[in-house]
């Protein structure tokens, strides 16, 4: 999915923190919440494309950074809290 010499260089465009996959099963449940309209990003836009994976920080754990199209996608605005899915 991601070149692992690229997840070993790219970090967390906020805190500078490594990055680490997301596992198949939170995407999946990603996927669910975002068809039914459920996911929203930190800039408080409804997420309506689904993902083909994320990273996470590896030790906050707080936000996850979609990939679509096997590309990352880290922009802070773009990424999703994980603690409102936790909600959901």
């Amino acid at each position: 999915m991601i070149d692992k010499e690229l997840l070993d260089i790219i970090a967390c465009p906020e805190t500078k923190q490594d990055l680490v996959l997301a596992e198949p099963g939170l995407i999946e449940r990603i996927n669910l919440l975002i068809e039914k309209g459920e996911v929203m990003n930190r800039s408080k836009q409804k997420v309506s494309e689904k993902i083909d994976g994320g990273l996470i920080q590896k030790v906050d754990r707080k936000y996850l950074y979609p990939i679509r199209d096997h590309i990352p996608i880290l922009l802070i605005d773009e990424s999703i809290p994980l603690e409102a899915l936790n909600n959901s």
